[in-house]
């Protein structure tokens, strides 16, 4: 059901793929020209960690702040 992943995965050189695909692509400018006109969306972020070590509770929390506004990015594109 699921195409295995490869172990020997080169995060950074798929990471290089990644962006240049981004670059070759003009994306960011692509998202940017997609989402003129359309009310903006801003997500407020709340203050830095002051209570001890990280946790699994801070993990949490910057899962959210990094999924929801890759969400709102990625619903305005249409390619």
């Amino acid at each position: 059901m699921y195409k295995k992943v490869d172990t020997k995965l080169d995060f950074v050189a798929r990471e290089k793929e990644i962006l240049q695909f981004w670059e070759d692509n003009n994306v960011f400018e692509k998202s940017k020209e997609q989402s003129k006109g359309k009310e903006p969306f801003t997500f407020y972020d709340g203050p830095p960690t002051a209570n001890g070590m990280p946790h699994i509770g801070h993990m949490l929390t910057r899962a959210i702040k990094d999924i929801v506004p890759r969400y709102k990015s990625m619903k305005v594109m249409t390619f």
